[in-house]
């Protein structure tokens, strides 16, 4: 599947309401929630505000000119936080774009992105049973923690 990644823009930063439910993992047989569970502060974290921050970053995939996924990364305290100089990523992209590589591609700009402008390692957690596992791994992030449900993966990019 072809697909052009790029910076977001600001005025596209409402976009990440939608992608971070998207980014939510549902495990099978068991529903999705509501959307207005983006609105708990624990998930606020990773969209409130967007972009006002110097350490706001997002990169968006289309294909045919339509953005399918989203990669962002900021200093939060959220699920997957180290330290306050390590930004935590989110990533998502809609279904039936999953399982293409544009999530991998996602990932490596991003993590391209991160180290050219100085950040020494970046952090996210997931799900132990979210197959997006693998492809953290794949691209080289490792488990540095875990609690029972997640992984606290880090990625070292110097």
């Amino acid at each position: 599947m072809k697909y052009v990644i790029r910076r977001m823009k600001s005025n596209e930063y409402a976009l990440l309401d939608e992608f971070l439910y998207n980014a939510i993992y549902i495990p099978k047989g068991v529903n999705p929630p509501k959307k207005s569970i983006i609105e708990n502060a624990e998930l606020q974290v990773y969209v409130k505000d967007f972009g006002k921050y110097r350490d706001d970053i997002a990169l968006v995939a289309e294909v045919d000119g339509k953005i399918v996924g989203a990669v962002w990364a900021r200093i939060m305290n959220d699920y997957g936080h180290i330290d306050d100089d390590t930004p935590s990523l989110a990533i998502s992209l809609y279904k039936e774009y999953r399982s293409n590589g544009i999530g991998t591609g996602l990932m490596q700009e991003m993590l391209l992105h991160l180290k050219k402008v100085g950040y020494k390692r970046v952090s996210l957690a997931v799900q132990k049973e979210n197959y997006a596992v693998k492809m953290y791994k794949k691209v080289g992030f490792v488990i540095i923690d875990e609690n029972q449900e997640e992984y606290i993966m880090s990625y070292e990019l110097v």
